[in-house]
């Protein structure tokens, strides 16, 4: 039958022609399917092959839709982390004429993994905590922006690896608003959603004998309003000092930068008589470290992958004596001097399994630590050898299709 399909995308998409839009989501046939692990979704949600690349395909209500890709559109702007919407199918109609639900494309995200998946694997035993910090983060940097969730929980966050920690992105608008600013209450009524989620989900894990029963799932809960509010506190108290301590400005705006955020308004007042100086950030914005190492060489990373990248320049210039040098220059030389020949050496069909500057993370990681087993300095090839032998080729693939865990019920 032929169908009036309308394609709702930022740009043209004419595989997207391709695909059985007459055919109900869940009965798509597995050759055009790619076998990603899917995370719990109160909606039909199926990964697939789109020429070179992957996409998500959900089955959901026209109006909610259109409304959860303009929203992911919003974000995507707004340099918050989220899946990058594609596109909207509506007017869908199944070989009878039955009216099919409309879909939401979105691009899916390389090396990302549902929180299950990660509980599925030997990982270290602070992986709760990790997913929790990076929860906290994204969930601050959204009500930055003046983003209401609405759905806070793990199961509407995608982690990807950054350095030792993970990042989190937002994976599921479609109960979020966008607004100018957000109030007190909805921050407040965000964080006790996530809290209760978050409760909710770990008992799961438990239940499925996938998380450590004497986890205390409560305590975990709190632990996201406690990481929350440190952070959000850091980015907006006020704080007052002598005016002849004008070095706390700078200093301010160092601690910042330290957890990752720029200062691109401070607000400065001094009292009456001029002995007392307040200020206040009054516009931050994430990524400090990322925009750096982006500037300096062109590598677009993680934040903390950024964070480690860029130690390991400063210690390269030291090691060089180049601090009087100019940074782009000594980074150039830094990027295709170590970091590139490094990643290089990582076998070819190795060197997909895990993000470039992740192999490079993990790669200072295990130099220090063999060097510090054999009390010398390891070289970089032969860290790459040892790293490559023992470590990589026991990783799984995390960008490659992967077989979804088994399901706990």
């Amino acid at each position: 039958m032929t169908q009036n399909l309308q394609i709702t995308a930022a740009q043209p998409e004419s595989a997207l022609l391709d695909l059985p839009w007459h055919i109900p989501l869940e009965e798509w046939p597995e050759p055009i399917l790619a076998a990603l692990p899917r995370g719990i979704s109160r909606h039909i949600v199926r990964f697939v092959k789109l020429g070179s690349r992957v996409i998500a395909v959900k089955e959901i209500g026209e109006t909610v839709a259109y409304r959860e890709y303009e929203l992911l559109r919003a974000l995507n702007r707004l340099g918050v982390p989220s899946v990058t919407p594609v596109a909207v199918i509506n007017g869908r109609r199944d070989p009878n004429g039955e009216r099919l639900e409309a879909v939401l494309v979105t691009q899916h995200l390389q090396y990302s993994m549902p929180y299950r998946v990660l509980f599925s694997r030997v990982l270290r035993g602070d992986t709760v905590q990790r997913l929790i910090d990076a929860l906290a983060v994204l969930l601050v940097r959204l009500h930055l922006v003046g983003f209401y969730w609405g759905d806070v929980s793990l199961s509407n966050t995608l982690f990807r690896r950054d350095a030792e920690t993970f990042s989190a992105y937002l994976v599921d608008a479609e109960t979020g608003d966008l607004h100018p600013r957000l109030t007190d209450g909805q921050r407040a009524y965000d964080l006790e959603i996530a809290r209760v989620n978050i409760i909710g989900e770990l008992m799961d894990l438990v239940a499925g004998e996938m998380l450590d029963e004497e986890v205390d799932t409560v305590a975990v809960g709190a632990t996201l309003v406690e990481r929350y509010s440190e952070l959000w506190d850091a980015l907006h108290d006020e704080e007052s000092f002598g005016s002849t301590e004008r070095w706390r400005v700078a200093d301010r705006v160092r601690k910042l930068n330290e957890l990752g955020f720029d200062v691109g308004e401070l607000e400065m007042t001094t009292d009456i008589d001029g002995t007392t100086v307040h200020i206040q950030p009054k516009v931050v914005e994430a990524g400090h470290h990322s925009r750096r190492l982006l500037r300096l060489t062109g590598l677009d990373v993680q934040e903390n992958q950024a964070r480690r990248l860029l130690n390991d320049l400063d210690e390269y210039r030291a090691a060089t004596d180049r601090q009087g040098e100019d940074e782009e220059f000594v980074a150039h030389d830094w990027l295709t001097e170590v970091f590139e020949p490094a990643v290089r050496s990582v076998p070819r069909e190795l060197r997909g399994r895990l993000e470039a500057a992740q192999i490079y993370h993990e790669l200072l990681d295990h130099r220090w630590l063999i060097s510090t087993e054999q009390q010398r300095d390891v070289p970089m090839e032969e860290a790459v050898q040892s790293y490559v032998r023992n470590v990589l080729v026991h990783r799984p693939d995390e960008r490659a299709l992967l077989t979804p865990p088994p399901d706990p019920s």
